[in-house]
């Protein structure tokens, strides 16, 4: 990036996007079934955005292999993610869940390390863990072990592995062909998991078509073509670590949307997640070698 301004910029709007989403979703639930909102929500933001980029010509892939590729990031970073955060929530609470979705980053340093040949400093290492106990004391330090525990610890998982294979491929690709098809394939698979794994439950009203809209537009579709963008020009491990601010400003949403008490967990865990934020983007030589 050019522009450190621009960069934080996008990085505050993207996160607080991620974060929304949390209290918009909850109220979501009081209307749709979990795996059918998200499906919805994922579905409906691929084809607005895949009209988007077949009227104004964005470049397509020709090979199927390409396509296979973006398929293969829809499963991870929509399917995977998104289906296995609202699974868990049937058996832990949404704070127990976005603490173990939100170790990404962490994985993201050992992933990238083990596969990539990514090269981090012990500094590096230190600010990770410490944006990761941000996470556990601003949502509130406390965890319990249910198969919801393991369907979150598979999202932190699904969202490491998308984040390399973006970091990997993404320049292959049109950022908003990607953002478009991706979601796309993701929201089918959550339908199909809708279909097969749960009781769909459907309420229309002017709510529930405005929370659906809402995480299909600015929560998805700006988001993610935010994110991906965020992606394709920085190091993954360093963008990555700037996840640690959405489950911040989960906490703000969730105050300010669903009237959640701001205690000193999230000022203590607030500081920390920015101290962690600073340290793994500690200016140094970072080695990438062969992907």
């Amino acid at each position: 990036m050019n522009s450190k301004f621009t960069f934080a910029l996008l990085v505050i709007i993207t996160t607080s996007l991620m974060g929304s989403s949390f209290a918009v979703g909850k109220f979501g639930l009081s209307y749709i079934s979990p795996l059918l909102l998200v499906g919805l929500r994922f579905t409906l933001a691929g084809i607005l955005m895949m009209t988007f980029v077949l009227l104004f010509k964005r470049s397509h892939p020709n090979r199927v292999s390409d396509w296979a590729r973006i398929l293969l990031i829809g499963f991870f970073q929509t399917a995977g993610v998104m289906g296995s955060i609202f699974l868990s929530l049937r058996t832990i609470s949404a704070g127990e869940s976005a603490i173990l979705t939100f170790m990404n980053p962490l994985l993201v340093v050992i992933f990238g390390t083990l596969t990539m040949g990514i090269n981090y400093r012990l500094i590096q290492w230190g600010g990770v863990f410490l944006g990761f106990i941000g996470v556990f004391v601003t949502i509130g330090g406390q965890l319990q072990l249910e198969i919801g525990t393991l369907l979150g610890f598979a999202s932190a998982i699904s969202w490491a592995i998308a984040t390399l294979l973006i970091k990997k491929w993404g320049q292959q690709f049109d950022t908003w062909v990607l953002t478009a098809y991706q979601m796309l394939f993701g929201g089918l698979l959550l339908l199909l998991g809708s279909a097969l794994l749960e009781n769909a439950r459907l309420v229309i009203n002017p709510t529930s078509v405005f929370i659906i809209l809402w995480l299909a537009i600015p929560a998805s579709i700006i988001q993610f073509s935010i994110w991906f963008f965020l992606l394709q020009k920085g190091h993954p491990g360093k963008v990555s670590a700037f996840l640690f601010l959405a489950p911040f400003f989960g906490v703000i949403s969730g105050w300010l949307l669903l009237d959640e008490k701001i205690g000193l967990s999230l000022l203590i865990g607030g500081a920390m997640i920015f101290v962690g934020i600073f340290l793994v983007n500690w200016p140094d030589k970072v080695k990438l070698n062969q992907f």
